[in-house]
């Protein structure tokens, strides 16, 4: 499978795990530090947004990826921000065009852009499972896919933690599978998160 595919795979699984919240759910705690469960969904809706517009030649408007202050309803909010990414990368040719993605300073081919949002909604993922107690279903060739980009990621500390994208990579115990690997490496700590089946 392409990395559209393999993204599409990804974000289906995020919209499945953000649609088993129900109303007490919002405020659970997740994996990101200082983020309830309402906050994380905002920023994943935002940023489906923003990499739909990205697709389009838009990535620069920095409207597109702003966080709605507070949403109703947050699983109806992320079904339709996550349609939204899934019908833009699906049109012909986008691997092949240029993204602007300001978070990360500038632009970017595609196919690099798509592997960077199949990350994103592969940890992000594990982390809506996280603050559930539910089990995640990812295929191998996912995670797989998804430990490449992570192991990309720089670790240098004076880019990871609080303000980053990433908090600090730990330690990969020997034998760890693909989804915990990748999870390790942007800062997870799957062991602190029983119930996801890493």
């Amino acid at each position: 499978m392409d990395v559209v595919e393999l993204n599409r795979i990804a974000v289906q699984e995020a919209a499945r795990v953000v649609e088993l919240a129900r109303d007490g759910d919002w405020a659970r705690d997740t994996p990101c530090a200082g983020w309830d469960l309402r906050r994380l969904v905002a920023h994943m809706t935002a940023q489906h947004h923003g990499f739909a517009a990205a697709a389009r030649g838009r990535g620069g408007e920095l409207g597109y990826w702003r966080e709605a202050e507070e949403e109703a309803e947050p699983a109806r909010a992320h079904r339709a921000a996550a349609d939204a990414v899934l019908s833009a990368f699906a049109e012909p040719g986008v691997p092949q065009r240029e993204f602007v993605l300001p978070e990360l300073g500038g632009g970017f081919a595609g196919r690099t852009a798509i592997g960077f949002h199949l990350v994103d909604y592969v940890v992000h993922a594990w982390d809506v499972a996280a603050a559930l107690g539910v089990r995640l279903r990812l295929a191998d060739e996912v995670c797989l896919a998804a430990l490449a980009v992570a192991r990309r990621v720089p670790t240098d500390p004076t880019g990871r933690g609080p303000g980053f994208a990433f908090a600090p990579a730990l330690k990969v115990p020997e034998g760890a599978g693909p989804l915990e690997e990748t999870l390790r490496l942007l800062g997870r700590e799957p062991e602190a998160w029983p119930g996801t089946g890493v």
